[in-house]
């Protein structure tokens, strides 16, 4: 008997027009590990919650379909009982912390199911050790970082001991080492055998090493795939591609490579595999051509007049001090990246410059305007912020109203905001859900929202945290091109994110910071030249870099990017 099997499920919240899902089936067995992919929207976040019974039991929805965990069908079993046989970490991990403490917190689902005291301690250690917390144990969980608290949130479902772990978007805010240590724990809780553990994933880098079988949803949330690794992502990468699939940065590169000629088959899927089967094979005859044709190593935009100014920036949380006399210089259509560990003082940084937060020492000018003097209606038409969770700033009843509500708040007359408003609701897929409340749109379309409200007024600055999280492939790059116009237009972007595949696509300068300090800040190509900088900041090379580095094909060994990638000869320049 499947530990898991989900059978032509349905599932539709109150209030939406279509079900989402709207017919999945797969099954799980002991020892596996499912990888969910599917695009925003199709359903994946909520089918989680339908596997700890949080739908239809807490969660109101019309479930058709059936769901059997053990072979307790979850719309008949209580919650507490479905909680000793799975295990959930949500796509926000806010959403189920509640005591004081990391070892409270980890220690709260082991206690409610009356173990004894050691056990629950025990259970408790090795978890928190399992995700490098353990020295932390006495900390509140609110001083940690998003990607820490994600770290408790896996300590959390990793104690509870069921042979169930549904996990949704596990590796969303962690940086790049943490995703590695991660994975690792992962990997050691399946190899004995007596676990399962299901994956909703973007970062499919890391996730495939661990990976069995591959189960896709289509944008109506119907099951089109479900098979090995091999089956679904190398042989149909492709057509997960043009739905908007993720797929690991390798195998996006492969596909482009193999469209200009290049003989790679079976298709790679990580950096190593692709260097392999590159160094395997000539290059086609179009080689020179493509590179010749090809748009450039990414360079910085011309520097124009100082934009933001930040001088001696101290911030404290609590007792400690998050930031330590940082100096910045921002000029107009900037597009900067801030990259570090968790816990390095990123979303902060960001925080203080967009006056979420104010310094207790230093100061931050935007436009000639000290942020933490200048009041918040004015201070919204000098810079955007998006947080790394939207929930945050959602304050409407109706989709449509969050995003009108910055333009009546400048007085706009209501015929130019509803025009506004609606070219924002079809720029960002979103004018079907106008009419929806915010908080029961999908992870990715709470996130396009987000963005769409920064945007809406046109402030020159655009302050953005983690901005393709909960986004499918088609989707992130819809929103990172539109990232890259609004710079060329002269918008200044900031942008905190640990995807460095990203940074190296599209931003023209990197800051590192360490620790609360900013220890590197210069053209992106120059940071992630420095291995010993990305690795002493717990970074990594992007995937690209690592695969074609000192390559010996010269129309790729340069190349870091996949806008860089030789692109297809014109057809009749082939034929002739």
């Amino acid at each position: 008997m499947p530990l898991l099997r989900v059978e032509d499920l349905g599932i539709r919240h109150d209030g939406a027009a279509v079900a989402a899902p709207s017919s999945a089936t797969f099954e799980i067995a002991r020892g596996e590990v499912v990888l969910l992919l599917g695009p925003s929207g199709a359903g994946k976040s909520t089918l989680a919650l339908s596997l700890n019974g949080l739908i239809p039991h807490a969660v109101p929805a019309e479930m058709t379909g059936t769901v059997t965990v053990a072979g307790s069908d979850t719309a008949s079993t209580p919650v507490a009982e479905l909680s000793t046989q799975v295990a959930m970490v949500f796509q926000d991990p806010d959403a189920q912390l509640v005591t004081g403490t990391l070892l409270d917190e980890v220690a709260f689902g082991p206690e409610n199911l009356r173990l004894p005291l050691e056990e629950v301690l025990a259970r408790t250690e090795v978890a928190l050790r399992r995700v490098g917390l353990w020295e932390r144990r006495h900390d509140n969980p609110d001083r940690l970082s998003g990607g820490g608290r994600q770290r408790l949130a896996i300590a959390c479902a990793l104690a509870m001991g069921s042979p169930l772990l549904v996990l949704d978007e596990p590796t969303a805010n962690l940086d790049p080492q943490g995703i590695e240590e991660v994975y690792a724990a992962l990997g050691e809780l399946v190899a004995a055998g007596d676990r399962a553990i299901l994956l909703v994933e973007h970062n499919l880098d890391a996730a495939i090493a661990i990976t069995d079988r591959v189960v896709v949803l289509d944008h109506a949330g119907r099951t089109i795939a479900d098979g090995t690794v091999d089956a679904v992502l190398r042989a149909r990468a492709a057509e997960l591609d043009a739905i908007g699939v993720w797929l690991p940065v390798a195998t996006l590169a492969a596909l482009r490579l193999r469209e200009a000629g290049w003989n790679l088959d079976p298709l790679p899927l990580d950096p190593l595999e692709l260097r392999t089967a590159l160094d395997a094979v000539e290059a086609p005859a179009s080689a020179a051509d493509s590179a010749e044709r090809s748009p450039g190593v990414h360079s910085s935009s011309p520097r124009n007049p100082a934009q933001i100014e930040v001088r001696d920036l101290t911030v404290r949380r609590g007792a400690a001090e998050v930031l330590h006399g940082v100096d910045l210089t921002v000029h107009a259509g900037d597009f900067i990246a801030i990259v570090g560990a968790n816990g390095a003082g990123k979303t902060t940084l960001l925080q203080a410059i967009a006056g979420v937060v104010p310094p207790p020492r230093g100061h931050v000018l935007v436009n000639g305007r000290d942020v933490a003097r200048t009041d918040l209606r004015t201070l919204s038409r000098q810079i955007g912020f998006v947080f790394q969770n939207p929930e945050h700033q959602f304050i409407a009843q109706t989709v449509f109203d969050e995003l009108a509500h910055g333009l009546r708040r400048q007085k706009l007359d209501e015929p130019a905001v509803r025009t506004r408003t609606e070219q924002m609701l079809e720029r960002f897929g979103l004018h079907e859900k106008a009419d929806t409340h915010p908080f029961l749109l999908s992870g990715g379309q709470k996130r396009r929202l987000s963005v769409a409200t920064a945007l809406v007024t046109g402030a020159p600055v655009l302050a953005l945290d983690e901005p393709t999280f909960g986004q499918d492939r088609a989707r992130a790059d819809e929103l990172m091109h539109l990232l890259r116009e609004l710079s060329e237009a002269g918008t200044t972007i900031l942008v905190v994110t640990h995807d460095m595949q990203l940074v190296t696509e599209y931003a023209h300068r990197t800051i590192v910071v360490s620790s609360g300090r900013v220890v590197a800040d210069a053209a992106t190509a120059a940071i992630f030249d420095d291995d010993t900088l990305l690795r002493s900041a717990g970074l990594r090379r992007p995937p690209l870099r690592r695969a074609f580095a000192d390559l010996r094909h010269p129309a790729l060994s340069s190349v870091t990017r996949l806008a860089d990638l030789p692109r297809p000869l014109d057809p009749s320049r082939t034929a002739s």
